[in-house]
């Protein structure tokens, strides 16, 4: 079966290594820290802007702090788990997920009436559907279906497939997409309903499994509703942006310019992944063939020379991952590696997790990171 056809992996390494030589990551952070001090003075003739911004800010933080300060008792109890490899999966077959998603099966949170898991924003936000969310719980109870056939983890999953087509809905553009119908943060602030490549990739990753299980075509069906979102552009409704180069990316978050979100690009490629594994659509098979030359030819740009990059983000200062994205890179990179058999993905695997080790580099990038919130959040 053709995935992947080479893209010159020694190439991309060299060049990665020449752009990381004599990086001076705290002398980085040094000026990071002087550009935003200098930038202060500046915003003082314009008091009603500063006033709608700092009152957007005080939103921000108050919804953020909570979070962090009790993150148990916020969505953050469900997005940071540990990312793992699956080590059970067998990536050439539609099986269990890639990552175990364990702990997101056991969610201690809250749930609706028909078991459906809630995320608690904390603020303003409150209580909310996530569409992400609920598909990686669906996929963590379908893999601990696979190892213990319970039934009551295949009540779970079929409750997740039948929100997900029942929640399937029509953009502006005419195409299905699952839709979150609550204001997000972002440095574009994404106004409700908005969709992402992110949802519809794991959306389809727990439809074709559970049609696997079942045979329900409503299932499949759903699938194949989202998967045209994936060949479609961003400007026709669609989460595909073809960048000037010829390279194709996935977008987790519908903005201009936009902004190559890494994780989300890589988890809904998965998704492409999987609906080729379960219909062979010749369509979803190139499209995850164009993700892996866009990814291969790309990941250097990631690499600031201690720490992975969370994005592209077209500014002056680069947005660290933060350490849970930073982890969760290195075992999607992994993961990509046993799919495709492609040497840059785990060289970058083992780069990073090296970064990851290194005390000196974690408190750099963690300054990095709180220096970007504080300029362009």
């Amino acid at each position: 079966m053709r995935l992947w056809r080479g893209a010159g992996s020694d190439e991309h390494e060299a060049r990665s290594r020449r752009r990381s030589t004599n990086r001076n990551p705290q002398l980085d952070l040094l000026f990071a820290l002087c550009f935003f001090s200098s930038k202060l003075p500046a915003l003082t003739p314009y008091p009603l802007a500063i006033s709608s911004m700092l009152q957007q800010r005080l939103n921000y933080y108050r919804r953020l702090f909570p979070a962090y300060l009790h993150p148990r008792k916020s969505q953050l109890a469900f997005w940071h788990d540990l990312p793992e490899v699956n080590e059970r999966c067998q990536p050439k077959e539609l099986g269990e997920y890639y990552m175990p998603f364990t702990a997101k099966a056991d969610y201690p949170g809250q749930y609706d009436s028909a078991g459906i898991p809630l995320l608690d924003y904390r603020g303003a936000l409150g209580l909310q559907y996530n569409p992400i969310a609920i598909a990686q719980y669906g996929l963590g109870n379908y893999n601990l279906f696979r190892r213990t056939a319970a039934p009551e983890r295949k009540q779970k999953i079929l409750a997740v497939a039948d929100w997900l087509v029942a929640h399937l809905e029509k953009n502006a553009a005419g195409l299905w997409v699952w839709n979150h119908h609550f204001d997000w943060e972002y440095r574009t602030r994404l106004k409700a309903p908005w969709y992402s490549a992110l949802a519809q990739g794991q959306g389809i990753s727990l439809l074709v499994r559970a049609h696997l299980e079942t045979g329900q075509i409503g299932y499949l069906d759903g699938a194949k509703r989202a998967f045209v979102t994936f060949l479609t552009n961003v400007d026709e409704g669609g989460v595909v942006h073809v960048d000037e180069n010829g390279y194709t990316w996935f977008e987790e978050y519908i903005v201009f310019p936009p902004t190559h979100i890494l994780n989300g690009f890589i988890w809904a490629s998965w998704g492409v992944y999987d609906y080729f594994l379960a219909t062979g659509d010749p369509r979803a098979q190139e499209l995850f063939d164009q993700a892996v030359r866009t990814l291969a030819a790309n990941l250097q740009r990631y690499d600031a020379g201690f720490w992975s990059l969370y994005e592209q983000s077209g500014t002056w200062l680069k947005m660290m991952a933060s350490p849970f994205y930073h982890r969760l890179h290195i075992v999607q990179l992994e993961v990509l590696y046993r799919m495709t058999g492609e040497e840059i993905f785990r060289h970058y695997a083992t780069r990073w997790e090296s970064y990851r080790r290194s005390r000196p580099k974690r408190t750099v990038a963690l300054g990095y990171k709180m220096i970007f919130k504080l300029c362009y959040y």
